[in-house]
């Protein structure tokens, strides 16, 4: 029996959503490996193994990049709602939203890339807001128009909504800053962490009906 015949022709290319995401992964890799001032958009070039003009198509420039990058952390732990949760009601939306489900793996990265941003964040500035704008305070944004959506459905009642938004979310995710100065102590386990959100949500919940 002779040999299948071999193809011809250039290689499968990747989609654009693939390319996307090897340069999301290398430049993940890069400012794990090198801090913000490694991020360049050569070295992501690099390592991506692409040429810088292929990397240019992808992304504007390394603030887009940045962003690009702090928005896929942020939704590894902290994923927007679907169409089909959207109709579910206010407290299971909450739960959904901030019940922190993230594999071990992404929390550590994204933890490890904001103790980079805080470190140099005198030097670079700009990077560090753009941080700030996609992930905290996009999470933010996310549970103001849950608590939105609840109001304007008859779900709960609140004079503010941002102010509500911004005392939920603290309650419910914990600040990193123990996990920076005490690693080893700042961890805990998906269920331990779920538990916490939980109750986080339900005193939030029954001091709103006290409004």
């Amino acid at each position: 029996m002779g040999r299948p015949p071999s193809r011809r022709g250039r290689p499968p290319q990747m989609s654009p959503a693939e390319r996307g995401a090897l340069i999301l992964d290398a430049a993940e890799q890069v400012l794990l490996d090198g801090g913000l001032h490694a991020l360049t958009m050569e070295g992501v070039a690099q390592a991506a193994g692409m040429s810088k003009r292929t990397l240019y198509c992808h992304f504007s420039g390394r603030d887009a990049l940045m962003s690009a990058l702090v928005t896929r952390l942020r939704e590894a732990v902290i994923k927007p709602l679907n169409a089909e949760q959207i109709a579910l009601p206010l407290e299971r939306r909450l739960h959904l939203l901030l019940d922190p489900q993230a594999e071990n793996q992404a929390r550590a990265t994204a933890l490890e890339i904001l103790r980079a941003v805080v470190a140099e964040a005198p030097q670079h500035p700009d990077l560090a807001r753009r941080f700030l704008q996609d992930g905290p305070r996009a999470v933010r944004g996310l549970i103001h128009q849950e608590l939105d959506r609840g109001v304007a459905r008859g779900e709960i009642a609140l004079r503010d909504t941002g102010t509500a938004a911004d005392l939920l979310h603290a309650m419910a995710l914990p600040c990193p800053l123990e996990a920076f100065l005490n690693p080893g102590e700042g961890q805990s386990d998906a269920a331990t962490r779920s538990a916490h959100v939980n109750r986080a949500i339900a005193v939030f919940l029954h001091g709103a009906r006290l409004l």
